[in-house]
Protein backbone atom coordinates (compact mmCIF):
# COMPACT_ATOMS: atom_id res chain seq x y z
CA UNK A 1 0.00 0.00 0.00
CA UNK A 2 2.72 2.36 0.87
CA UNK A 3 4.19 1.67 -2.77
CA UNK A 4 1.00 2.47 -4.35
CA UNK A 5 0.25 5.65 -2.13
CA UNK A 6 3.93 7.03 -3.23
CA UNK A 7 3.73 6.46 -7.01
CA UNK A 8 0.18 8.12 -6.43
CA UNK A 9 2.07 11.30 -5.03
CA UNK A 10 4.42 11.16 -7.74
CA UNK A 11 1.89 11.75 -10.47
CA UNK A 12 -0.45 14.36 -8.48
CA UNK A 13 2.47 16.42 -8.19
CA UNK A 14 3.42 16.09 -11.61
CA UNK A 15 0.53 16.75 -12.72
CA UNK A 16 -0.27 19.68 -10.37
CA UNK A 17 3.33 21.62 -10.71
CA UNK A 18 3.41 21.14 -14.43
CA UNK A 19 6.72 19.32 -14.16
CA UNK A 20 8.42 22.95 -12.30
CA UNK A 21 9.04 20.77 -9.24
CA UNK A 22 9.59 16.91 -9.19
CA UNK A 23 8.35 14.29 -7.08
CA UNK A 24 11.79 13.79 -6.45
CA UNK A 25 12.67 17.36 -4.97
CA UNK A 26 9.91 16.95 -2.88
CA UNK A 27 10.90 13.93 -1.18
CA UNK A 28 14.31 14.64 -0.63
CA UNK A 29 13.27 17.79 0.80
CA UNK A 30 10.52 16.20 3.40
CA UNK A 31 13.48 12.78 3.49
CA UNK A 32 15.74 15.48 4.24
CA UNK A 33 17.46 13.65 7.35
CA UNK A 34 17.64 9.95 4.88
CA UNK A 35 20.63 10.72 2.60
CA UNK A 36 21.74 7.99 0.34
CA UNK A 37 24.56 7.22 -1.71
CA UNK A 38 22.32 8.41 -4.58
CA UNK A 39 21.25 11.42 -3.69
CA UNK A 40 25.01 12.26 -2.74
CA UNK A 41 25.86 11.67 -6.64
CA UNK A 42 22.94 13.90 -8.27
CA UNK A 43 23.75 17.17 -9.56
CA UNK A 44 22.13 20.28 -8.94
CA UNK A 45 19.53 21.31 -11.42
CA UNK A 46 20.74 24.88 -13.08
CA UNK A 47 18.67 28.08 -12.10
CA UNK A 48 15.82 28.99 -14.22
CA UNK A 49 14.19 32.21 -14.13
CA UNK A 50 10.65 31.84 -14.75
CA UNK A 51 8.15 35.01 -14.88
CA UNK A 52 3.90 34.34 -14.90
CA UNK A 53 1.98 35.37 -18.05
CA UNK A 54 -1.31 35.05 -18.57
CA UNK A 55 -1.56 32.29 -15.85
CA UNK A 56 1.01 30.27 -16.27
CA UNK A 57 5.13 30.04 -15.50
CA UNK A 58 7.48 30.91 -18.69
CA UNK A 59 11.07 30.93 -18.89
CA UNK A 60 12.37 34.50 -18.63
CA UNK A 61 13.31 36.22 -22.13
CA UNK A 62 16.97 36.28 -22.82
CA UNK A 63 18.82 39.80 -21.15
CA UNK A 64 20.88 40.85 -24.19
CA UNK A 65 22.48 43.60 -21.86
CA UNK A 66 23.34 40.88 -19.08
CA UNK A 67 24.30 38.77 -21.97
CA UNK A 68 26.52 41.65 -23.48
CA UNK A 69 27.90 42.24 -20.41
CA UNK A 70 29.08 38.84 -18.89
CA UNK A 71 30.91 38.68 -22.51
CA UNK A 72 32.92 41.70 -21.39
CA UNK A 73 33.82 40.13 -18.12
CA UNK A 74 35.21 36.71 -20.03
CA UNK A 75 37.03 39.07 -22.08
CA UNK A 76 38.87 40.84 -19.40
CA UNK A 77 39.55 37.49 -17.24
CA UNK A 78 40.83 36.18 -20.65
CA UNK A 79 43.21 39.42 -21.64
CA UNK A 80 44.25 39.13 -17.79
CA UNK A 81 45.07 35.00 -18.44
CA UNK A 82 46.78 36.26 -21.50
CA UNK A 83 48.99 38.45 -19.38
CA UNK A 84 50.08 35.94 -17.19
CA UNK A 85 51.85 36.50 -13.75
CA UNK A 86 54.80 38.44 -14.85
CA UNK A 87 53.50 40.82 -17.20
CA UNK A 88 50.04 41.38 -15.78
CA UNK A 89 51.25 43.37 -12.24
CA UNK A 90 53.39 45.69 -14.67
CA UNK A 91 50.91 46.44 -17.10
CA UNK A 92 47.28 45.78 -15.41
CA UNK A 93 46.46 49.25 -14.03
CA UNK A 94 47.20 51.19 -18.15
CA UNK A 95 45.48 48.14 -19.54
CA UNK A 96 42.29 48.42 -17.37
CA UNK A 97 42.07 52.29 -18.08
CA UNK A 98 43.85 52.38 -21.78
CA UNK A 99 43.11 49.47 -23.87
CA UNK A 100 39.68 47.68 -21.87
CA UNK A 101 37.41 50.46 -22.54
CA UNK A 102 37.81 49.83 -26.14
CA UNK A 103 37.70 46.49 -26.13
CA UNK A 104 34.44 47.31 -24.73
CA UNK A 105 33.63 49.82 -26.91
CA UNK A 106 34.22 47.39 -29.68
CA UNK A 107 32.57 44.56 -27.93
CA UNK A 108 28.86 46.84 -28.11
CA UNK A 109 29.40 48.20 -31.61
CA UNK A 110 29.74 44.73 -32.72
CA UNK A 111 27.16 43.02 -30.86
CA UNK A 112 24.40 46.34 -31.69
CA UNK A 113 24.86 44.84 -35.44
CA UNK A 114 23.19 41.63 -34.42
CA UNK A 115 19.47 40.72 -34.01
CA UNK A 116 18.61 39.26 -30.57
CA UNK A 117 18.64 36.06 -31.68
CA UNK A 118 22.19 36.24 -32.92
CA UNK A 119 23.52 37.80 -30.41
CA UNK A 120 23.03 34.68 -28.10
CA UNK A 121 24.95 32.75 -30.12
CA UNK A 122 28.53 34.96 -29.73
CA UNK A 123 30.97 33.27 -27.36
CA UNK A 124 34.47 33.83 -26.39
CA UNK A 125 37.04 31.32 -26.87
CA UNK A 126 38.40 29.94 -23.47
CA UNK A 127 42.09 29.93 -24.41
CA UNK A 128 44.79 32.66 -24.95
CA UNK A 129 47.34 32.12 -26.81
CA UNK A 130 50.98 31.67 -24.76
CA UNK A 131 54.51 31.96 -25.50
CA UNK A 132 54.85 34.81 -28.45
CA UNK A 133 51.10 34.16 -30.11
CA UNK A 134 49.43 37.40 -30.52
CA UNK A 135 45.52 35.74 -29.90
CA UNK A 136 44.17 37.11 -26.61
CA UNK A 137 40.42 36.01 -27.21
CA UNK A 138 37.97 35.59 -30.34
CA UNK A 139 34.72 36.04 -30.12
CA UNK A 140 33.20 33.72 -32.68
CA UNK A 141 29.03 32.44 -33.62
CA UNK A 142 28.99 29.26 -31.94
CA UNK A 143 26.47 28.21 -34.76
CA UNK A 144 28.44 28.59 -37.68
CA UNK A 145 31.60 28.32 -36.06
CA UNK A 146 33.24 31.58 -37.66
CA UNK A 147 34.84 34.11 -36.11
CA UNK A 148 33.45 37.52 -35.85
CA UNK A 149 36.55 39.87 -34.11
CA UNK A 150 40.02 38.67 -33.23
CA UNK A 151 41.79 40.29 -30.04
CA UNK A 152 45.57 40.48 -30.32
CA UNK A 153 48.24 41.75 -28.80
CA UNK A 154 51.94 41.96 -30.72
CA UNK A 155 55.65 43.29 -29.32
CA UNK A 156 56.71 45.85 -31.17
CA UNK A 157 60.31 46.99 -30.71
CA UNK A 158 61.09 50.31 -32.46
CA UNK A 159 64.52 50.90 -33.24
CA UNK A 160 65.76 53.32 -29.77
CA UNK A 161 62.15 53.05 -28.17
CA UNK A 162 62.10 49.55 -25.82
CA UNK A 163 59.21 46.97 -26.08
CA UNK A 164 55.92 48.20 -26.36
CA UNK A 165 52.37 46.18 -26.62
CA UNK A 166 50.22 47.11 -29.02
CA UNK A 167 46.46 45.73 -28.73
CA UNK A 168 44.20 45.64 -31.90
CA UNK A 169 41.61 43.68 -33.35
CA UNK A 170 40.51 42.35 -36.78
CA UNK A 171 36.60 41.81 -37.78
CA UNK A 172 34.53 39.21 -40.60
CA UNK A 173 33.69 42.15 -42.40
CA UNK A 174 37.28 43.06 -44.26
CA UNK A 175 38.22 39.20 -44.03
CA UNK A 176 40.57 39.74 -41.12
CA UNK A 177 42.58 42.25 -43.10
CA UNK A 178 42.50 46.04 -41.27
CA UNK A 179 43.94 46.51 -38.36
CA UNK A 180 42.03 48.51 -35.87
CA UNK A 181 44.16 49.85 -33.06
CA UNK A 182 43.34 49.90 -29.53
CA UNK A 183 46.16 51.23 -27.89
CA UNK A 184 49.82 50.58 -27.43
CA UNK A 185 51.44 50.21 -23.30
CA UNK A 186 55.04 50.34 -22.65
CA UNK A 187 56.92 48.05 -21.16
CA UNK A 188 60.54 48.22 -21.06
CA UNK A 189 63.83 48.59 -23.06
CA UNK A 190 64.19 44.91 -22.04
CA UNK A 191 62.50 42.14 -23.61
CA UNK A 192 59.47 41.01 -21.94
CA UNK A 193 58.87 37.66 -20.57
CA UNK A 194 56.51 34.90 -22.70
CA UNK A 195 52.77 35.31 -22.53
CA UNK A 196 51.34 33.30 -19.82
CA UNK A 197 54.56 32.77 -17.86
Amino acid sequence: MNKWLRKSLFVTISILTFGLITPSQLINQVNAEKINDRDSFEAAAPERNFVQSNGFLEESEFNRESFIQDLIKQAENQSYQKFGTRIKPVIENEFREIIFPNIERALEETTAQFPEDNVRNLTITEHPGAGHSEKIFNIKDSVSGKDILRFHVRRDNPPQAGYWFNFHYHTYHDDFQGHHELGSIYWAKNTPPKWMS
